[in-house]
């Protein structure tokens, strides 16, 4: 009988496994930011760190991680000023995980139509619901009128994302355990973070009549 090791576990990963991993980290990270995302993906396909499937390899080219970490470096500046964060996730709702969704089909071009759609969906709901729990998140944050919880708040975030990218490098197995606990804890804040900004900002209050 085979023995189980961690060893025997990562070789599992492989062919369309590997990219499902590639896709997870792809798609949480999306949620935090789409542009940070797709310059580490590019940057890291570049160096031949992570092998990215399909045509996805697109993003290994100078010219667009370079993009990328470019208008990344405006998201850098306005994530972490209060309200301008909020302003900026709103615009990003579709933004986020439409790139997300892009990432996943471009992943599975060499699979054909079926599972190019699944991987856009899988990466696409990722992106969404991180993207969810981040937006709320800024905007209970915003009920404090000092910025340094922006500023906090907004360098771990992306600290993480670059964090996970090198980890995924040595462990890709473990960071999307890991990834898939981060998004299980996002589920279960979501609604409470949203019941506490509807209840700061009166949401969903029905007007008294006079």
């Amino acid at each position: 009988m085979p023995q189980i090791s961690f060893e025997n576990i990562q070789k599992f990963f492989t062919g369309p496994s590997q990219e499902l991993l590639i896709l997870t980290l792809a798609g949480w990270a999306s949620g935090i930011s789409l542009y940070l995302t797709a310059g580490l993906l590019g940057l890291c396909g570049h160096f031949g760190w992570i092998h990215l499937p399909g045509e996805l390899g697109i993003f290994a080219n100078p010219v667009i991680f370079s993009l990328a970490f470019i208008i990344f470096s405006i998201e850098f500046i306005a994530d972490k000023v209060p309200y301008v964060d909020s302003v900026w996730d709103s615009v990003h709702t579709f933004i986020r995980p439409a790139g997300a969704i892009a990432i996943g089909f471009l992943a599975g071009s060499e699979h054909g139509p079926v599972i190019q759609t699944a991987y856009a969906m899988f990466a696409g709901t990722l992106t969404l619901n991180t993207h969810t729990a981040k937006a709320a998140e800024r905007l209970a944050i915003n009920t404090s009128p000092e910025p340094f919880s922006n500023i906090a708040a907004s360098t771990a975030e992306q600290g993480l994302v670059v964090f996970m990218f090198w980890f995924f490098v040595k462990h890709p197995v473990l960071t999307c355990v890991i990834i898939i606990g981060l998004l299980v804890l996002a589920f279960l804040m979501i609604r409470l973070l949203w019941r506490f900004v509807k209840a700061v900002f009166g949401f969903g209050k029905k007007k008294e009549n006079p």
